[in-house]
C-alpha cells in the first residue's frame, strides 16, 4: 500500500518541503507521496483527525501550529517536550501519535557539516528568543555545546530559555553588540533577513572578531545582509538551507528508517534559488 507524509500549516503554499520529500521518493524508489495541506488553525483537531483517519503516515508542521498540535498527539519526544514545539509527527505501529521537533537537530547538522565538530568549546551567541532560538538552543545544548548566550530585544525572553536550559546567559543586543569579539559562533534566528522584512541586521557586526562561526536560520535569500556583512569581516558563513534541508531529512528517518542524500538536495535546491 502506497505511504503518504504531508505538511500542514497556514499558509502552506510557498513550503518547498513537498517538492524536497518527493524528490527523496523519487531517488530512493520509495513508492510514496507528500502533499501540502492549508490548514487554519480553527480547523487543526478535525485535520488531526482526519489525517489519522485517512492512513497519513506522518506528517510534518509548521507556523501557525508547531505549540498547538501538541494536545491532539498520544506522545511526545523529549526535545519536543523540552521545546513544548512539534515539526514533525510520526504514525506507530500501535497508530497512536508520536511528536517530534526536527528544527534544532536539522541545524546542528547543518553547522557541523559545514564547519566540523571540532568548535564546542567555543561561546555561542544565538540572536533571538522566538521558537526558533529555543530549539537551536536544546540541539546545541544536547549535542555538547555549553556556552551559550541568548540575546534579544526582550531580556525576558532570553532568561525563560536559559532558565529551561538549566545553563547560560541572556543579554541585550546592545550588550551583545558591545560584546560580540567574545563568541566565536553567532546564531541568527530571527526573520530578519527574509526577502520581505523590513529589518536586514538584527545588531551590528562591528566588533565581530576574525575568523567567527556566523550562520543565519534565513535560507530565502541564500545570503541575507546579515551573512553579507559578516562575510566581510572574513567570517566562515552558514546559510540556513542546511537547516532547512537537514530537519526534513531528520523527519524522513523517523518515518522510514533511511536517510535520504542531503548534499545533492542542498545542491539542487542552492541552484533552484540563486536562480
Amino acid at each position: 500500500m502506497k505511504k503518504w507524509f504531508a505538511v500542514i500549516g497556514d499558509p502552506i503554499a510557498h513550503s518547498k518541503s513537498p517538492n524536497m520529500h518527493n524528490a527523496w521518493f523519487n531517488e530512493m524508489d520509495i513508492d510514496a507521496a507528500y502533499i501540502p495541506i492549508h490548514i487554519k488553525s480553527e480547523q487543526l483537531e478535525k485535520a488531526v483527525f482526519s489525517l489519522k483517519t485517512l492512513g497519513a503516515s506522518g506528517w510534518n508542521v509548521t507556523i501557525p501550529h508547531k505549540q498547538t498540535i501538541i494536545p491532539f498527539l498520544d506522545e511526545l519526544d523529549e526535545l519536543a517536550e523540552k521545546m513544548g514545539a512539534v515539526n514533525t509527527v510520526v504514525r506507530q505501529q500501535d497508530g497512536k501519535l508520536k511528536g517530534y521537533n526536527t528544527d534544532g537537530s536539522g541545524f546542528v547538522h547543518s553547522l557541523e557539516e559545514a564547519v566540523g565538530k571540532e568548535h564546542k568549546q567555543r561561546a555561542v551567541l544565538i540572536i533571538g528568543a522566538g521558537g526558533a532560538a529555543r530549539g537551536i538552543a536544546f540541539a546545541l545544548q544536547q549535542y555538547g555545546y555549553t556556552n551559550i548566550t541568548i540575546a534579544n530585544r526582550t531580556i525576558s525572553k532570553g532568561i525563560e530559555i536559559v532558565n529551561e536550559l538549566g545553563e547560560g546567559q541572556a543579554i541585550s543586543l546592545k550588550d551583545a553588540e558591545q560584546q560580540l569579539d567574545h563568541f566565536g559562533i553567532i546564531i541568527q534566528s530571527t526573520s530578519a533577513g527574509l526577502a520581505n522584512s523590513e529589518f536586514s541586521l538584527p545588531l551590528s557586526l562591528e566588533k565581530l572578531q576574525e575568523g567567527a562561526i556566523v550562520a543565519d536560520i534565513v535560507y530565502n535569500p541564500l545570503m541575507t545582509p546579515f551573512l553579507l556583512e559578516a562575510q566581510k569581516k572574513n567570517a566562515k558563513i552558514v546559510n540556513g538551507l542546511g537547516m532547512f534541508v537537514h530537519q526534513g531529512a531528520i523527519a524522513f528517518n523517523y518515518w522510514l528508517g533511511q536517510y535520504p542524500n542531503t548534499n545533492l538536495m542542498i545542491k539542487r535546491l542552492t541552484e533552484e534559488l540563486q536562480k
